[in-house]
């Protein structure tokens, strides 16, 4: 999919913190046709325009099939959906993690950037189906699991309003009691599930933890025991190895120097490991340059080494695989390794930071102070190779300088992770609403 209004399918989305598109195109290749967009980023606004969404205005039409995505970009504060009530299969989004990530201030819900209410106060408004809303691994951290668990309790009653004076502790009490009333209405209710990802077990070439909740509405006897069974993993690390050991791995990869596949075949046990066949191999950093899904047969080509200068040179004529200066290798600043997946893609101050941002090449040179006499060239990620690791089709245009490309990818949901939940979502509705 390489624009966001080619969809005419019946099912709707709304699309909230939408930042680069990667949750929204997950969401609309699982064939719900967004009805609004809101993202408060002006470049990541920016990136969504040059794919095809438009700003809305100030009207609340309501898009036909085939028309461009409305965009309203601000801060969701300010957003009114109540004109969408009724109308909205699924609502997806990842509220600002600053306030949750085991890398920021660790203030928790005290923090005035924690979004969730607002995803609540949709909630409210446009009564969805569905809600599929990413998250990062921190919420789960001993510390802040008592907040997590008082989330999903409100996401579980959305319409159970916190009382302006109210500590969210007391709320939690109130909800904790509510629950165990049956709803006089069924629509006010939602079941919600809460699943702990690694992106690399669902076929992403990158090891990026997160949480995914997702919450049905309680009057639609969604299976839920089905859906869990619908977002399990599908791909290992054990399966990996094993087509490394049995070379179904490199012969996918032919071209690799013989002294590259020594070094990773010598960090490998010698006999397979037991794996369930129904696992897949884990995807690596080389697996998504060379082309995987819809890049498939696309490999990248190699970036000179006379031209990491910043120029717009396009290796091999590819958008935003432009070369970079500067790349360091130090203690704690570790590079990807290309047969491996990726490191997770963070997003820095300014870009992607560290070694999460820089890669071991397969080119070497004499080097007397390593120990085997050989050092391994090394360079930064190109924005290209990042959107890769990111699953993003090469078809999708990303907008701003380099730094606010790789910032808007380390925000942004895997693709292909977001479509594995968005499909079995769309699935559990139609059994649900079909009687299958």
């Amino acid at each position: 999919m390489s624009e966001l209004r080619e969809e005419s399918k019946s099912r709707t989305g709304v699309e909230l913190f939408a930042g680069a598109g990667g949750l929204a195109m997950a969401v609309h290749s699982a064939g719900f046709r967004p009805l609004l967009f809101n993202e408060f980023a002006k470049r990541a606004c920016q990136t969504l325009q040059a794919n095809g969404a438009k700003p809305r205005g100030d009207s609340e039409a309501i898009p036909e099939p085939g028309e461009p995505w409305p965009l309203v970009e601000g801060d969701v504060q300010d957003l009114d959906m109540r004109y969408l009530h009724g109308k909205v299969d699924v609502l997806a989004g990842g509220p600002p993690c600053q306030p949750f990530s085991l890398g920021g201030v660790a203030k928790g819900d005290e923090d005035k950037r924690n979004m969730f209410p607002q995803m609540f106060k949709a909630m409210r408004q446009i009564q969805p189906k569905a809600v599929i809303c990413e998250n990062v691994k921190g919420l789960t951290r001993p510390s802040f699991k008592p907040y997590l668990d008082y989330i999903l309790r409100e996401m579980e009653m959305p319409f159970e309003l916190r009382d302006p004076d109210a500590t969210w502790q007391e709320h939690d009490a109130y909800l904790r009691v509510a629950r165990e009333k049956p709803a006089s209405d069924p629509s006010t209710r939602y079941e919600v599930v809460m699943t702990r990802v690694n992106a690399a077990d669902y076929g992403v070439p990158q090891i990026r933890h997160r949480i995914i909740i997702v919450a049905f509405r309680a009057d639609l006897g969604v299976d839920i025991e089905r859906f869990k069974n619908d977002v399990l993993p599908t791909h290992h690390e054990h399966a990996l190895i094993n087509s490394m050991i049995d070379n179904s791995y490199w012969g996918r990869h032919p071209t690799v120097p013989s002294d590259v596949r020594d070094q990773v075949m010598a960090g490998l046990p010698k006999e397979k490991l037991e794996v369930d066949p129904k696992f897949q191999p884990w995807r690596t950093f080389r697996d998504a340059i060379a082309g995987i899904d819809e890049n498939e047969g696309k490999s990248l080509p190699k970036i000179p080494w006379d031209r990491l200068d910043r120029k717009e040179y396009r290796a091999g004529g590819v958008t935003d695989h432009i070369g970079w200066p500067g790349a360091r290798i130090y203690k704690g600043h570790t590079p990807n390794a290309l047969d491996r997946p990726a490191k997770t893609v963070k997003a820095g101050v300014h870009g992607v930071p560290g070694g999460e941002s820089v890669m071991l090449t397969d080119e070497r040179y004499r080097d007397p102070q390593s120990p085997t006499g050989w050092t391994y060239k090394h360079r930064y990620m190109t924005v290209r190779e990042t959107a890769r690791v990111m699953t993003f089709p090469d078809s999708w245009k990303l907008e701003g300088p380099r730094g606010e490309k790789m910032r808007q990818l380390g925000n942004a949901v895997p693709v292909k992770l977001g479509a594995v939940f968005a499909n079995a979502v769309a699935a559990a509705l139609d059994r649900a609403e079909g009687g299958s």
